[in-house]
């Protein structure tokens, strides 16, 4: 079959379509669209806004990004194309760190990872807008991100949207991978799409539920009352003149290994355990628990591991991510059925779920991440919600994003949408991390968080090795003794109850004595920290 040719030497192969492919695309026009990354990558201008496919690094676009970091390194284009970028989450860094490393990204939202574009952030050189991961699609659509877009489309928020699929179906419509994310948002905004085709992957089509949204005031409750309720459809429906190219890829998710488990990480998964099992005991919780929503890193991975081994049988789940230690709760026998926005596995994870796939597809389900990470269904299920956070105050104000108050590391995530909005909400971490002179150098339990996420209005439950705080129903001044006590590392605990008491002292004398703070020491713990390296203050005086 001969080529074809559009604009900018972009050439359409037909011909060079694998038999994979062939089976995977089932619109047989899109085949006629069938083009190399390399080809492309001269397509995009400076300032465009682009959205990708991908959450919490799976499902994202790798070749045509790489593609375009390739053109921009070889015809020394750094810093002259930067490029708008939004993403549901965080994707591989081999695309997204590329990508700031060569100063190819003016902003970037709601959510990364990855040390050079950290960097980039908090060196001043990207514009980085925290958000909600439920309210980020929808801002999308209103068009939030792109009053400063200078071309293009003014009814679409994107020029572009780089997608991965795993197959697409005779309608046209894209069958995601192991995340949906924002992609059906992503590619509702965008004026012109591209599609990788991932024939790595095994076409995962059945895997999702795929439900429209209106722009409010035609906005639909969605009806959800169980967990394993299908709204949607399978595959995200798109305008078909929309799709400029398609490209075949090879190349897995960029995973890595998850987290390993550790002493501390065990400890606070059993001090959970201990607690639900007495809310189960109290009537508090049915026996089967409520759904789990549980974040990601060591933490969340020994509490699902231990729940694996735990007292609860046919436990279901309503969250985000599900990491490899899932797997082992399905096989165990304990898990019914779980939904979330993302499988985030291993390599190892992975080919264990795609081997096992018969065994997984019926009790799984990936939705969007806007209805994955909706309040009114959280609230509605009764989420029983588990996030780590970088500290916790005295009071249960917690800090999830900006270490020493102003560094970014990744973003919110949807940590505030499940942790306002659940039945149980939950912080748990370590009650201390080393520095580089001291190992118990950072205390996360401090006076007073140095930026707030989460409000102590939010919090029910603080954990860390130490111990558990339950703050359900006490006032600020009885909370404080108790997350102290029981959350504190020894190293801190004498100095966090000093400051506690003396504050109550100096504030109850003036009358004001709700939330007690020597706002003058306040920080002190973070400003000894920057100057020592430690959070060990000698003192309040």
């Amino acid at each position: 079959m001969r080529p074809t040719r559009l604009a900018r030497n972009v050439v359409f192969n037909p011909g060079k379509a694998s038999s994979t492919l062939r089976e995977r695309v089932r619109r047989e026009a899109f085949l006629q669209k069938l083009a190399e990354p390399q080809d492309l990558a001269p397509l995009f201008k400076d300032d465009d806004y682009i959205g990708w496919s991908g959450f919490t690094g799976v499902g994202y676009p790798k070749s045509v990004p790489t593609a375009i970091a390739d053109h921009v390194e070889a015809n020394n284009l750094q810093g002259q194309k930067r490029f708008n970028l939004f993403v549901g989450a965080s994707v591989g860094t081999e695309v997204e760190d590329r990508w700031a490393k060569l100063n190819m990204i003016a902003r970037r939202y709601p959510h990364q990872v990855g040390k050079e574009i950290a960097k980039g952030i908090n060196e001043g050189r990207i514009e980085f807008a925290d958000k909600h991961l439920s309210m980020f699609p929808q801002d999308l659509t209103y068009g939030y991100y792109s009053l400063k877009k200078k071309h293009g489309d003014p009814k679409k928020p994107l020029n572009w949207a780089v997608v991965e699929a795993t197959a697409i179906t005779e309608d046209g419509h894209i069958v995601p991978g192991a995340s949906v994310g924002a992609t059906p948002e992503i590619l509702e905004s965008a004026e012109k799409i591209i599609i990788e085709v991932n024939t790595h992957l095994p076409n995962l089509e059945g895997l999702h539920d795929i439900s429209a949204s209106s722009m409010p005031p035609h906005r639909q409750p969605y009806l959800i009352s169980h967990p394993e309720d299908r709204i949607g459809k399978t595959s995200i429906p798109i305008d078909p003149d929309r799709v400029v190219a398609i490209v075949e890829s090879h190349q897995p998710d960029n995973t890595g290994p998850n987290a390993p488990e550790s002493e501390d990480s065990r400890a606070i998964a059993g001090h959970l355990i201990e607690f639900l099992s007495s809310e189960v005991e109290a009537g508090r919780l049915p026996k089967t628990l409520l759904p789990l929503q549980s974040g990601i890193g060591n933490v969340a991975n020994s509490i699902i591991g231990g729940l694996a081994a735990g007292p609860f049988d046919k436990v279901m789940v309503w969250t985000e991510v599900l990491q490899d230690t899932f797997l082992q709760f399905f096989d165990s026998g304990k898990l019914d059925f779980a939904t979330a926005t993302s499988i985030k596995f291993s390599p190892e994870g992975f080919d264990h779920f795609y081997s096992h796939w018969a065994e997984y597809k019926d009790r799984l389900m990936l939705r969007s991440q806007q209805v994955a990470n909706a309040p009114e269904i959280i609230r509605r299920l009764g989420v029983i919600a588990m996030n780590t956070p970088i500290e916790v105050d005295i009071y249960a104000h917690a800090n999830s994003t900006c270490t020493s108050g102003s560094k970014m590391l990744n973003g919110l995530g949807g940590s505030g949408d499940f942790l306002r909005n659940a039945k149980l909400s939950i912080m748990h971490t370590p009650s201390s991390r080393p520095t580089k002179t001291d190992p118990t150098g950072i205390s996360c339990i401090v006076p007073f968080a140095s930026h707030v996420d989460q409000t102590e209005h939010d919090l029910d439950v603080v954990v860390t090795e130490q111990g558990l705080a339950d703050v359900r129903g006490l006032s600020p001044r009885e909370r404080a003794p108790i997350i102290i006590k029981n959350c504190a590392h020894p190293d801190y605990r004498d100095l966090l109850m000093d400051y506690y008491e003396r504050s109550l002292h100096e504030c109850l004398k003036r009358g004001a004595g709700h939330e007690p703070h020597m706002l003058r020491n306040a920080f002190k713990f973070h400003t000894h920290f920057l100057e020592h390296g430690t959070m060990k203050v000698p003192g309040w005086d």
